[in-house]
């Protein structure tokens, strides 16, 4: 990448669509998607600190879950059902992913390469932080489902279905009081929740 064109591409996420597999009655696009799992993200910091007396640093997951796809920019959104349709898949992907997210770095000054280095990379020793990232992506796709479903979208019912069971796996206290707390709220119409 040329020099100096990091934030160029980053913009770029506004033109990465998700759920390319799915019928939509809505697009959604990686920067979209970006904003709410940054949003979630930090919540569930929160929750962890201010609930369970945690000390997470709920501001690093906001900027985590910002940048949280934003390798897509080159490799594009891989719909879950390939990117995980067997082992060999999922770790060329992740090899995919290593590679993009290198490549974007190149688009910084030297300078601000480690700092950026860290937000791209998910094995950059932050992996317990990353664990409340990976938790507001479900969620937010959840939520998509739910939205979806909402309009009569049938399409995203077995997808609602298995993210929510991944969401209960998780045996992640915030994610539970996060879904419990707070998703009743996205079954109401804009004058149930005045």
């Amino acid at each position: 990448m040329k020099d100096n064109h990091f934030f160029a591409m980053m913009s770029r996420m506004k033109y990465i669509n998700r759920w390319g597999l799915m019928r939509n009655t809505f697009k959604e696009n990686i920067c979209e998607h970006s904003l709410e799992v940054a949003m979630i993200a930090h919540a569930l910091g929160v929750i962890n600190n201010k609930i369970f007396g945690g000390s997470v640093n709920a501001d690093r997951l906001a900027l985590m879950g910002m940048y949280h796809d934003a390798t897509e920019i080159i490799t594009g959104d891989m719909p879950t059902p390939v990117k995980y349709y067997n082992p060999a898949i999922r770790d060329a992907y992740k090899e995919v992913e290593g590679i993009a997210a290198k490549e974007l770095l190149t688009g910084l000054p030297d300078e601000l390469r480690e700092t950026y280095g860290g937000i791209l990379d998910e094995n950059g020793g932050e992996e317990p932080l990353w664990r409340y990232v990976k938790a507001a992506d479900k969620i937010s796709a959840y939520i998509k489902c739910v939205e979806e479903k909402r309009m009569g979208n049938r399409d995203f019912e077995k997808a609602g279905e298995s993210i929510k069971e991944i969401i209960d796996g998780m045996g992640m206290r915030e994610a539970e009081y996060f879904m419990e707390k707070f998703m009743p709220a996205y079954e109401l119409t804009l004058d149930e929740s005045k």
